[in-house]
């Protein structure tokens, strides 16, 4: 595919487990008309499914093992030349590694595109921490104790750090505070992408 681009808006969400990155994807791909592309999502829908890339993520993560960047960026490019990403998309779990913003710049620069904008989800890790283990106990998740969430919380800062010290030194970071309620967080969300001359599907720039 070649030439260029739709309009349309692409964007990235990034934010500690817990942080209520999920909710808020999905809120915001609505209001712009946009694809919420989570690649976690892909990997467990084939999974469930039993496709041929459900089996290999299957066994590399029933060795313990991470699913490989090669893996992961052939998911992401096919994902993003489908139709319905054409014209923008929002993309939640990737880029993880610096190596994936490279590759995702790379399929972007296609189609003429690059990332417009990234949402940075800000959440004080002991609240997090404290929101996460009463979702363990409501939902009975046992092995997911406090050692085990502050443990995923620091491996999020360590691989994602680089990655938006990147989208920072390109000026595309937004950054919102992801503690509130939904819509609070979502009005923040909103008036974040608003500044920076995004406006939802329907809505004309002021």
């Amino acid at each position: 595919m070649s030439g260029a681009p739709e309009q349309g808006t692409r964007l990235l969400i990034v934010g500690p487990p817990g942080a209520g990155k999920g909710t808020q994807a999905k809120l915001i791909a609505t209001s712009f008309g946009i694809p919420a592309i989570s690649t976690g999502d892909i990997f467990r829908d084939n999974i469930k499914n039993g496709t041929e890339l459900g089996q290999k993520v299957q066994s590399i993560v029933s060795s313990g093992g991470y699913v490989p960047d090669s893996l992961t960026n052939e998911i992401v490019r096919d994902r993003l030349h489908q139709d319905d990403a054409v014209g923008g998309f929002l993309l939640d779990g990737y880029p993880r590694t610096t190596d994936q913003v490279t590759e995702l710049d790379r399929i972007l620069a296609e189609t003429g595109a690059s990332v417009d904008a990234v949402i940075l989800l800000v959440a004080d890790t002991d609240e997090v921490v404290e929101r996460l283990l009463k979702r363990a106990v409501d939902q009975g998740r046992e092995d997911d104790t406090e050692d085990v969430i502050r443990h995923r919380q620091g491996v999020y800062l360590e691989q994602t750090e680089p990655v938006i010290a990147l989208y920072r030194e390109r000026g595309l970071v937004a950054e919102v505070d992801g503690l509130g309620t939904v819509d609070e967080v979502a009005g923040r969300v909103a008036t974040a992408l608003a500044q920076r001359g995004f406006q939802p599907a329907g809505v004309d720039a002021v």
